[in-house]
């Protein structure tokens, strides 16, 4: 039987606290639901700005990490490649887009707009792009804004610096091996109640509209009790699937929910005002553009207006609390791939879905609403969100049909949402271990359907807005240190490999008539070995035995099937520092078409890194040479991932330094 794989203080803690709030919830409901209601209020009261101004921040951020010089950086060593093609790649991203909040709002968020507007006309023209605006900026750029960042940081310190896959990695920049104390397990426990109360939040809506849909169809009564027992079940599916393990279980249902829904929106898009469905679209994107930094800052301080913080303000605590959850999902598929092509991908690519099929169901619906039902669709929805869905297709054709795919893609999104959710929780709350027994996974899963079904209880929609918004609080405070890390660690590295020593030479000057012997004759395979199994392996060996003796750890390690000969010095919570030396060999440039087909090969004795920077020839070097350029390497490594002794211990007695 495989051993629990935990960190203890991030486990126990974590549970504790969620945990006391389910015993609260089941003994107390309605002093719950008064303490939330109280909790609400008080904190959009008070830091609502904040919300505003953090999550403009997080798009912001996300935006420069791509266009600017930072963008070059990859998500790993240098010379790593892409795990996925890029199609696939762009498909799992595509996926990410999908959830149960896509099936609960996309007809009821436009037509409440529509009937219930901010600032327009109720059901005019001007309500109806007013409707779809509010719509675009509440699942636009903003949301994937946040998700970028939190995967950014998951990506970049997991597969750069070779730390575990947790938000604390994110902080090491800022507090090197802190990260691994109090300060570390805080942040940690922080996402993980965040996640369990931003899936519970979307396990409530979506057993709120299976329930909806299963009375629409067959009489089921709406009640709690219901609703409880869909939880119950639908969570128990949730954990076969986690059994079954990631490629089996969420696979197979992710891929089978993407189809199911792209074919109800083609369906919807086909018996639909077509035309009209189109040109929306393409007028609705162009709102959005117009308005959007107008409307990333509106808190409607001059004409104070409810309206905001039941939407804007909840969305964005929403996306706060789920984003170590889609973080996790976007980082572990994007190992190898540059800044540029993460930022750029994870931006736009299921935000151009996300428009499409907020634009297809809503914009339909509005156009149901004014040419067909007379209004009467708006007040369904209006009357019970849950339900705008399936009233929203009685007026298409097929609607038996349609709704119960509707039921079925629900329930499926409501399965992998706890399915994936309960492994990036159990990823988090392992130490980044993605190894573990199936029991901690099963754990997790049943804490997240155990806290929607006492949110429900304890005030229903309410009461999940409110758990989300208070939860979303602190770690959006941990994301703004997670954009300033990414920032101190990108211009760390790009300094490192900026370096001329890190480009195509050693870090060591060599005499002009050794480099000139150099170019003149071209070593071939043996004589690279040759340097590297002599010069190179007593340079190495010298400065292992000099850190030896200075109490550092160091070994030689060789590749018995490359040749490789390396120093590696280990480090605790960081990449270790690595200076290996090997044979490298690339195709010199033909002349004419006889040379093409006998290419001549040119060989190096190429460095290697633990960073990924780009290796230099080292052949034709001294000992001492290399011993030199090891030096500078090491000393370069030292400051990349040491933060400078005056500013992490300003004010400390020089006896209280570490060695």
């Amino acid at each position: 039987m495989q051993r629990m794989t935990i960190n203890p203080p991030v486990f126990f803690g974590a549970a504790f606290i969620i945990l006391v709030f389910v015993a609260s919830g089941a003994a107390m409901p309605e002093t719950l639901e008064s303490f939330f209601s109280v909790l609400q209020s008080e904190i959009l009261s008070r830091f609502g700005w904040f919300y505003i101004l953090s999550v403009s921040i997080f798009v912001g951020v996300a935006l420069f990490m791509g266009i600017s010089r930072f963008g070059r950086l990859k998500l790993g060593p240098d010379d790593s490649t892409p795990d996925f093609r890029y199609t696939s790649w762009v498909a799992m991203l595509f996926a990410a887009g999908m959830g149960i909040g896509l099936m609960f709002f996309a007809v009821g968020e436009p037509m409440t707009h529509f009937s219930s507007p901010p600032v327009v006309e109720p059901r005019s023209f001007d309500a109806q792009r007013s409707a779809m605006n509010i719509t675009f900026f509440h699942w636009g750029l903003h949301a994937w804004g946040i998700y970028a960042i939190v995967g950014l940081s998951l990506a970049y310190f997991g597969y750069r610096y070779n730390l575990p896959l947790t938000i604390r990695s994110g902080l090491y920049p800022l507090l090197k091996e802190r990260i691994n104390g109090p300060i570390g397990h805080a942040v940690d426990i922080f996402a993980i109640c965040g996640t369990v109360f931003g899936i519970a939040t979307s396990l409530g809506f979506g057993v709120l509209q299976i329930n909806a849909g299963l009375n629409h169809l067959t009489g089921l009564e709406v009640s709690s009790t219901v609703q409880v027992v869909l939880i119950a079940g639908v969570t128990c599916v949730a954990t076969l699937s986690v059994i079954s393990g990631l490629d089996r279980g969420v696979r197979i249902l992710s891929e089978t929910n993407l189809v199911l829904a792209v074919t109800l929106m083609l369906f919807v898009l086909a018996v639909g005002p077509t035309t009209y469905i189109l040109r929306a679209f393409v007028q609705n994107i162009g709102i959005y553009l117009d308005n959007f930094l107008i409307k990333s800052f509106n808190l409607y301080a001059y004409e104070p207006r409810s309206w905001i913080e039941s939407w804007t303000l909840f969305y964005w605590a929403w996306w706060i609390s789920w984003s170590p959850f889609v973080g996790m999902f976007i980082a572990r598929i994007s190992r190898g791939r540059t800044v540029r092509e993460f930022v750029v991908a994870v931006l736009f690519v299921p935000l151009g879905f996300t428009f499409l099929w907020m634009t297809v169901f809503g914009n339909t619906a509005m156009y149901i609403d004014t040419m067909v039902a007379d209004g009467a669709l708006a007040a369904a929805v209006a009357d019970d969100l849950s339900v705008a869905l399936f009233r929203f297709l009685e007026y298409l054709p097929l609607s038996s049909i349609t709704s119960v795919l509707a039921v079925l893609l629900v329930t499926v999104f409501f399965v992998t949402s706890s399915d994936s959710g309960s492994m990036v929780v159990d990823t988090i709350a392992a130490g980044g271990a993605t190894d573990t027994p199936a029991l901690q996974r099963v754990f997790w899963c049943a804490m997240e359907g155990v806290v929607a079904a006492v949110l429900l209880l304890a005030g229903g929609l309410s009461a999940l807005q409110t758990a989300t918004i208070a939860s979303a609080l602190p770690f959006a405070v941990v994301m703004l240190l997670l954009c300033w890390g990414l920032f101190r660690g990108m211009t760390a590295d790009l300094a490192g490999i900026s370096a001329p020593a890190a480009v195509a030479m050693p870090a060591v000057e060599v005499g002009w008539k050794r480099r000139l012997a150099h170019i003149l004759h071209t070593p071939d395979e043996a004589d690279i070995r040759r340097f590297i199994d002599t010069t190179a392996t007593e340079a190495l060996a010298a400065v292992a035995a000099e850190l030896e003796k200075s109490g550092r750890a160091a070994t030689i390690e060789r590749d018995a099937e490359t040749g490789i000969v390396s120093l590696v010095a280990p480090a605790e919570g960081v990449r270790n520092f690595l200076y290996g030396v090997g044979l490298a060999s690339h195709k010199l440039p033909a002349m004419t078409v006889m040379d093409a087909t006998r290419p001549e090969l040119r060989h190096e004795a190429r460095t290697i890194f633990s960073d990924g920077s780009r290796g230099y020839d080292v052949y034709g070097l001294t000992r001492d040479q290399l011993i030199a350029d090891v030096l500078v390497q090491f000393d370069r490594y030292q400051t990349l991932v040491q933060t400078p002794r005056a500013a992490l211990f300003a004010g400390a007695p020089e006896q209280d330094l570490p060695a």
